[in-house]
Parts: structure tokens; C-alpha cells; sequence
């Protein structure tokens, strides 16, 4: 009888002292991504998302002010992102968005997506602009762009406003654009503003 309950009590030993040491890892878990236990991050500051098989888009973020400041409307924030296509040719025509910029300034014709292609809009200078926030922009806070591809259509995209620090300080700011006059269209060039030009066309 003795052997037969020692060999009961030891199996419920072991589930005992699992439970506790999964208990702090469990309790960090329900407590988000914030809770001290845990030290996993996703590899990329910015947005993940797959368009279909062949196209990504990667490490998507707007930067915005120093930590404790935000940008404020009239100014310019830099858009960052990577994308990879391994289908058919594609390109980026056009970016928008509402209810953040006025303007969306991209170079030249758009972002040209050969078969197979990998295109880093990294930095640390901007390449695309949103020209005249509507609305301050903290760090922290997440916006809504629609992008707008020739073939895949129009994709909505959260997108995270990166604080200006860390690995962001040595990021140039956008340059200054005239203001907009009712003539001038969402997406283009703007004179001596325009970023560089496209990494490469069709």
C-alpha cells in the first residue's frame, strides 16, 4: 500500500511545481505585452502584412517627434516601409491619407515592383511624405493608410507613428513643401521637395 501511494503522490509533485513556475509566465501573458516576465519582441518596429501570395509589405511606420512632443499639423512626417514582390510585376501608384495629410508625396511615377524584387523605403531620408498633417501626431498612436497598388488594388494599412529615438535619431526630417493650392493633385512631384527618385522602374 505504501509503495503504491508513493507512487500516486509523486506524478501530483511533479504537476505542483510545474504549475508554479508557469504560473508567473501565465500571469505575464494575461498581462500583455507590457508584463516584465516576458522579453519576446517582434522583430520589426513597424506593420506586417501579407497582399495575397506574392506581395509584402514590411516594417510600415510613420516617424513622428521626439519622445514627450508630437508633430503638429502643417508639418510633414516621413513614411517608412519595405516591400517584396515574387509574383507578377506590380507597383505602388499611390498613397492616401485621410484624415492625417493633405498630401501624400511619392517619387516620380510610383514605386516600381519587378518579378522578383525586394524595395527598402528604409532611410534614413524619406522617400515618401505626408505633406500637411490635418491633425498633431504623437509617437505611439496608430494612423490608417490606404495604398493603393496597380494591380492588387486598394490596401488598408494600420500603420504604428515611431517616436523620434533609439535607432530613429539619425533620420533626416522631410523636406519643407509649399502649401498645397486646389490645382495640385494627391499624389506627385512637388518641385524641388520631391524625394528621391524611385529605386527602380518598369
Amino acid at each position: 500500500m505504501i509503495r503504491s501511494r508513493r507512487r500516486g503522490i509523486l506524478p501530483r509533485s511533479i504537476v505542483i511545481v510545474a504549475a508554479l513556475a508557469l504560473g508567473p509566465v501565465i500571469a505575464g501573458c494575461e498581462a500583455g505585452n507590457n508584463a516584465p516576465t516576458l522579453h519576446w519582441h517582434q522583430p520589426t518596429d513597424g506593420t506586417f502584412k501579407a497582399v495575397g501570395k506574392h506581395l509584402t509589405i514590411s516594417n510600415a511606420f510613420v516617424l513622428g517627434a521626439p519622445i514627450g512632443h508630437a508633430l503638429l499639423a502643417g508639418q510633414n512626417a516621413g513614411f517608412y516601409l519595405g516591400l517584396v514582390n515574387t509574383g507578377k510585376p506590380e507597383r505602388l501608384l499611390e498613397i492616401k491619407a485621410p484624415g492625417v495629410a493633405q498630401t501624400v508625396l511619392m517619387p516620380g511615377r510610383g514605386i516600381a515592383l519587378r518579378s522578383p524584387s525586394r524595395v527598402l523605403l528604409a532611410g534614413p531620408a524619406p522617400r515618401i511624405v505626408l505633406q500637411h498633417l490635418v491633425r498633431p501626431l504623437a509617437g505611439g498612436t496608430v494612423i490608417v493608410l490606404y495604398l493603393v497598388f496597380k494591380n492588387a488594388g486598394t490596401i488598408r494599412l494600420y500603420v504604428p507613428v515611431m517616436p523620434k529615438a533609439s535607432n530613429y535619431v539619425t533620420f533626416s526630417p522631410p523636406a519643407v513643401a509649399p502649401s498645397p493650392s486646389p490645382s495640385h493633385g494627391k499624389t506627385g512631384n512637388a518641385g524641388s521637395a520631391s524625394p528621391t527618385p524611385s529605386p527602380s522602374s518598369s
